[in-house]
């Protein structure tokens, strides 16, 4: 096995310091530091695609750029790279999703990856809206997956479903490769989702122990309906040559955050729906103390920013290690980002990556030269 590692194209603004926003809470100032021009994130993904990531991640929502059109704009300045567009379904119809994917298809070379959000936050949802609650929006996930799916398969879709109808819907041209689907959420009827339509599922960056029982959870799940399921985490990085460095820089970051900013962002993320954004914030309770909440896991992006709230901080040869332990949990595939993303995606590329490389368990993807000597295997 060869892991597989994304990178994080941030469309809400960089800066050196943390980026806060998401899950309905707005971008803080530092995201003016670095605008998110198109030139700026093309340094990114250019950076990325030299040092060996296969994709990267953009966010959707108010409090960034839209994920569709800017990714569009910047794959037209890469060549190999992969983009991860996260998109809610209940923002358009899903003839006109299967198409737009189909199209990105062909316009990119194949290079197109689906993050499928089905939004946790009422409020937000309610500004585009949508008015279902949130069970009634996993539903329409269903819905909705099922129908890009038998039209990226060339057929011709009727369905009059709970929450979405069709009739004769097909695309003139479906899309080759058809892109996968990646999908994250922790409440059951997110588990009976992702067990029935995706290839990939995303959890965010928890301590090992409740990340193998989120595998073991949905791989149960795809199991009964015969499927199979590939495994990703969404994390931040903070990786340097020491580990007195990595915690060095954490602990600067950590001192950048106002604490105004963080009393308002954590009372904003605490009316949250979801189930997984809950779960980040349970692992530092809003405070600054014991935010080490497993060796070389942090929790303190969490206090200022929803959604993916831990960092792996260290050595990369420790950071190396902790990404061995989640792998041999059955995690594929890593989703990475760290402040500011040209910089980071450098520490982490050429710090990491060669460790991983010399250990038999990554290889550059667009490098033949690259092939481990010796396949170091995991744990199923």
């Amino acid at each position: 096995m060869s892991l597989t590692f994304h990178w994080f194209l941030p469309t809400n603004g960089d800066s050196r310091h943390v980026v806060g926003g998401g899950h309905g809470t707005p971008a803080t100032a530092s995201g003016r530091d670095r605008p998110p021009t198109v030139a700026y994130l093309s340094r990114i993904a250019g950076a990325a695609e030299d040092l060996g990531f296969v994709g990267a991640l953009t966010p959707t929502g108010a409090w960034c750029e839209d994920a569709w059109l800017t990714t569009a704009m910047v794959s037209q300045n890469t060549e190999r790279l992969k983009f991860l567009v996260a998109f809610r379904p209940g923002s358009v119809s899903p003839t006109l999703a299967a198409q737009m994917a189909s199209t990105f298809q062909r316009q990119s070379g194949g290079r197109l990856l689906l993050n499928v959000v089905t939004g946790g936050e009422n409020h937000e949802q309610r500004a585009y809206g949508d008015f279902l609650d949130k069970d009634g929006r996993y539903r329409r996930t269903g819905e909705f997956l099922d129908i890009v799916r038998q039209l990226w398969d060339g057929k011709t879709v009727d369905l009059h479903g709970e929450h979405l109808q069709v009739e004769d819907a097909r695309l003139a041209r479906v899309p080759d490769p058809v892109p996968e689907v990646y999908f994250g959420g922790s409440s059951p009827i997110a588990g009976e989702v992702a067990a029935r339509h995706v290839d990939v599922y995303l959890t965010w960056g928890e301590p090992p122990a409740q990340v193998a029982e989120k595998i073991a959870w949905i791989r149960g799940l795809a199991a009964q309906q015969g499927r199979r399921l590939r495994f990703g985490i969404r994390l931040h990085v903070i990786t340097r040559d020491t580990s007195q460095a990595a915690w060095a820089e954490a602990g600067r970051l950590l001192d950048g955050f106002d604490p105004e900013t963080v009393r308002s962002v954590q009372a904003g993320l605490a009316r949250s729906e979801s189930e997984g954004q809950r779960r980040m914030l349970a692992l530092h309770g809003g405070g600054r103390d014991g935010l080490e909440i497993h060796p070389n896991l942090w929790a303190g992006i969490g206090l200022v920013r929803g959604g993916a709230g831990t960092a792996l901080v260290g050595s990369h040869a420790e950071v190396a290690e902790r990404i061995r332990e989640y792998a041999e949990l059955g995690i594929e595939e890593f989703v990475l980002s760290g402040y500011p993303h040209l910089e980071e995606a450098y520490w982490f590329g050429e710090g990491v990556l060669p460790i991983l490389a010399e250990q038999g368990v990554w290889r550059h993807p667009f490098r033949a030269d690259t092939a481990p000597s010796a396949q170091v295997p995991f744990a199923s």
